[in-house]
Protein backbone atom coordinates (compact mmCIF):
# COMPACT_ATOMS: atom_id res chain seq x y z
CA UNK A 1 0.00 0.00 0.00
CA UNK A 2 0.96 3.33 -1.14
CA UNK A 3 -0.32 6.83 -0.33
CA UNK A 4 0.72 8.96 -3.29
CA UNK A 5 1.67 12.58 -3.11
CA UNK A 6 -1.35 13.65 -4.99
CA UNK A 7 -4.52 14.89 -3.51
CA UNK A 8 -7.84 13.93 -5.66
CA UNK A 9 -10.20 17.02 -6.41
CA UNK A 10 -12.67 15.66 -3.70
CA UNK A 11 -10.01 16.45 -1.22
CA UNK A 12 -9.12 13.29 0.21
CA UNK A 13 -5.93 11.10 0.12
CA UNK A 14 -5.23 8.86 -2.87
CA UNK A 15 -4.00 5.37 -1.65
CA UNK A 16 -2.81 2.48 -3.66
CA UNK A 17 -2.83 -1.43 -3.32
CA UNK A 18 -2.38 -4.74 -5.42
CA UNK A 19 -4.19 -3.33 -8.55
CA UNK A 20 -5.84 -1.14 -7.01
CA UNK A 21 -6.39 2.50 -6.42
CA UNK A 22 -8.80 3.75 -3.83
CA UNK A 23 -9.48 7.78 -3.96
CA UNK A 24 -12.22 9.97 -2.69
CA UNK A 25 -15.40 10.03 -5.23
CA UNK A 26 -16.06 12.98 -7.25
CA UNK A 27 -19.27 14.82 -8.78
CA UNK A 28 -17.84 13.07 -12.15
CA UNK A 29 -17.96 9.56 -10.34
CA UNK A 30 -21.78 9.77 -11.28
CA UNK A 31 -22.35 8.08 -13.84
CA UNK A 32 -20.29 5.15 -13.80
CA UNK A 33 -20.96 4.89 -10.08
CA UNK A 34 -24.66 4.48 -10.97
CA UNK A 35 -24.46 2.38 -13.80
CA UNK A 36 -22.32 0.19 -11.63
CA UNK A 37 -24.97 -0.07 -8.86
CA UNK A 38 -27.87 -0.12 -10.99
CA UNK A 39 -26.56 -3.49 -12.95
CA UNK A 40 -25.56 -4.62 -9.68
CA UNK A 41 -29.04 -3.97 -7.47
CA UNK A 42 -30.00 -7.70 -7.05
CA UNK A 43 -26.49 -8.75 -6.14
CA UNK A 44 -25.84 -6.40 -3.30
CA UNK A 45 -29.56 -5.51 -1.96
CA UNK A 46 -29.51 -8.65 0.01
CA UNK A 47 -26.20 -7.25 1.97
CA UNK A 48 -27.23 -3.77 1.96
CA UNK A 49 -29.77 -1.11 3.99
CA UNK A 50 -33.02 -0.82 1.77
CA UNK A 51 -31.71 2.31 -1.11
CA UNK A 52 -33.26 5.44 -0.71
CA UNK A 53 -35.79 5.60 -4.32
CA UNK A 54 -34.02 8.03 -5.65
CA UNK A 55 -30.38 6.30 -4.66
CA UNK A 56 -28.90 6.70 -7.41
CA UNK A 57 -30.27 10.17 -8.77
CA UNK A 58 -27.44 13.24 -9.52
CA UNK A 59 -29.24 15.08 -6.81
CA UNK A 60 -28.65 12.31 -4.32
CA UNK A 61 -25.16 11.69 -5.22
CA UNK A 62 -24.67 15.14 -4.90
CA UNK A 63 -25.90 15.05 -0.98
CA UNK A 64 -23.87 11.71 -1.13
CA UNK A 65 -20.49 13.61 -1.53
CA UNK A 66 -21.53 16.37 0.72
CA UNK A 67 -22.08 14.17 3.88
CA UNK A 68 -18.25 12.43 2.74
CA UNK A 69 -16.61 15.71 2.24
CA UNK A 70 -17.99 16.93 6.26
CA UNK A 71 -17.07 13.20 7.66
CA UNK A 72 -13.58 13.80 5.96
CA UNK A 73 -13.08 17.12 6.40
CA UNK A 74 -14.19 16.51 10.65
CA UNK A 75 -11.50 13.32 10.27
CA UNK A 76 -14.67 10.91 10.90
CA UNK A 77 -14.25 9.11 8.04
CA UNK A 78 -12.67 8.13 4.89
CA UNK A 79 -15.11 7.34 1.92
CA UNK A 80 -12.99 5.95 -1.44
CA UNK A 81 -14.09 4.34 -4.52
CA UNK A 82 -11.99 1.62 -5.69
CA UNK A 83 -10.94 1.82 -8.86
CA UNK A 84 -8.74 -0.73 -11.88
CA UNK A 85 -7.24 -0.26 -14.63
CA UNK A 86 -4.61 2.98 -13.50
CA UNK A 87 -7.41 4.73 -11.96
CA UNK A 88 -10.26 4.51 -15.36
CA UNK A 89 -12.70 1.87 -13.99
CA UNK A 90 -14.71 2.18 -11.06
CA UNK A 91 -15.36 -1.47 -9.79
CA UNK A 92 -16.79 -0.77 -6.02
CA UNK A 93 -16.43 1.66 -2.62
CA UNK A 94 -14.91 1.02 0.83
CA UNK A 95 -15.20 3.20 3.70
CA UNK A 96 -13.70 3.82 6.81
CA UNK A 97 -16.04 5.33 9.18
CA UNK A 98 -17.01 5.77 12.58
CA UNK A 99 -13.08 6.45 13.45
CA UNK A 100 -13.06 7.18 17.36
CA UNK A 101 -9.88 8.90 18.52
CA UNK A 102 -8.45 8.82 21.53
CA UNK A 103 -8.34 5.68 24.05
CA UNK A 104 -9.87 3.82 21.30
CA UNK A 105 -7.89 4.95 18.25
CA UNK A 106 -10.74 2.32 15.77
CA UNK A 107 -12.57 2.61 12.98
CA UNK A 108 -15.50 0.66 10.82
CA UNK A 109 -14.61 -1.10 7.44
CA UNK A 110 -17.35 -1.34 4.85
CA UNK A 111 -17.00 -1.89 0.75
CA UNK A 112 -19.12 -3.53 -1.64
CA UNK A 113 -17.71 -4.57 -5.13
CA UNK A 114 -20.15 -4.68 -8.19
CA UNK A 115 -21.16 -7.83 -9.51
CA UNK A 116 -19.22 -8.03 -12.87
CA UNK A 117 -15.80 -7.53 -10.53
CA UNK A 118 -17.01 -9.80 -8.42
CA UNK A 119 -14.80 -13.11 -7.47
CA UNK A 120 -11.35 -11.49 -8.87
CA UNK A 121 -9.91 -10.46 -5.26
CA UNK A 122 -10.47 -6.73 -5.86
CA UNK A 123 -12.45 -6.15 -2.27
CA UNK A 124 -9.49 -8.18 -0.71
CA UNK A 125 -7.12 -5.75 -1.93
CA UNK A 126 -9.03 -2.74 -1.24
CA UNK A 127 -9.28 -3.88 2.12
CA UNK A 128 -5.76 -4.93 2.89
CA UNK A 129 -5.07 -1.11 1.15
CA UNK A 130 -7.48 0.99 3.70
CA UNK A 131 -5.87 -1.06 6.24
CA UNK A 132 -2.85 0.15 6.06
CA UNK A 133 -4.11 3.37 5.43
CA UNK A 134 -5.55 3.33 8.44
CA UNK A 135 -2.82 1.83 10.79
CA UNK A 136 0.62 4.04 8.96
CA UNK A 137 -1.28 7.31 7.78
CA UNK A 138 -3.66 7.67 10.64
CA UNK A 139 -2.39 5.96 13.06
CA UNK A 140 -5.38 4.24 14.25
CA UNK A 141 -5.00 0.85 16.91
CA UNK A 142 -7.96 -1.42 15.41
CA UNK A 143 -10.18 -1.76 12.72
CA UNK A 144 -13.27 -3.15 12.64
CA UNK A 145 -15.76 -4.95 10.13
CA UNK A 146 -19.07 -6.82 10.28
CA UNK A 147 -21.12 -9.07 7.76
CA UNK A 148 -24.17 -11.03 7.61
CA UNK A 149 -23.44 -14.57 8.50
CA UNK A 150 -24.91 -16.17 5.19
CA UNK A 151 -22.16 -13.48 3.30
CA UNK A 152 -19.26 -15.91 2.98
CA UNK A 153 -18.05 -13.90 0.02
CA UNK A 154 -17.70 -10.70 2.49
CA UNK A 155 -16.23 -13.28 5.42
CA UNK A 156 -13.96 -14.09 2.86
CA UNK A 157 -12.33 -11.23 2.19
CA UNK A 158 -12.09 -10.20 6.07
CA UNK A 159 -10.48 -13.14 6.65
CA UNK A 160 -7.83 -12.70 3.81
CA UNK A 161 -7.55 -9.34 4.82
CA UNK A 162 -6.15 -10.21 8.45
CA UNK A 163 -8.78 -9.81 10.54
CA UNK A 164 -10.35 -12.89 13.20
CA UNK A 165 -13.89 -13.55 14.52
CA UNK A 166 -14.68 -12.20 17.26
CA UNK A 167 -18.13 -12.76 17.86
CA UNK A 168 -21.94 -12.49 16.67
CA UNK A 169 -24.04 -9.28 17.28
CA UNK A 170 -27.97 -10.12 17.33
CA UNK A 171 -29.87 -7.73 15.12
CA UNK A 172 -26.90 -5.76 14.55
CA UNK A 173 -27.92 -3.37 11.08
CA UNK A 174 -30.72 -3.28 9.63
CA UNK A 175 -29.96 -4.87 6.18
CA UNK A 176 -32.60 -5.18 3.29
CA UNK A 177 -35.61 -3.96 5.51
CA UNK A 178 -34.64 -6.19 8.53
CA UNK A 179 -32.44 -6.08 11.20
CA UNK A 180 -29.35 -9.19 10.60
CA UNK A 181 -27.52 -10.74 13.14
CA UNK A 182 -23.70 -9.93 12.09
CA UNK A 183 -20.09 -11.79 12.51
CA UNK A 184 -18.00 -9.01 14.16
CA UNK A 185 -14.43 -8.98 13.00
CA UNK A 186 -11.15 -7.19 14.28
CA UNK A 187 -8.38 -6.39 13.24
CA UNK A 188 -5.24 -5.17 15.25
CA UNK A 189 -2.23 -2.84 14.26
CA UNK A 190 0.74 -5.07 16.39
CA UNK A 191 2.94 -3.86 14.27
CA UNK A 192 3.72 -6.91 12.62
CA UNK A 193 2.22 -5.51 8.95
CA UNK A 194 -0.11 -8.23 8.89
CA UNK A 195 -2.79 -6.01 6.66
CA UNK A 196 -0.70 -4.21 5.02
Amino acid sequence: MALLDWISDAGGPVVEGRGVILRSPRQSDHEAWAILRQESYAYLQPWEPTWPEDDLTRAAFKRRLSIYQRELEAGNAWPFFIFIDHGRTLVGAVTLSNVRRGVAETGTIGYWIASRFAGQGLATEAVRAIVGFAFKELHLHRVEAACVPHNAASRRVLEKSGFELEGRARAYLKINGDWADHLLFGCVNDGAGRAG
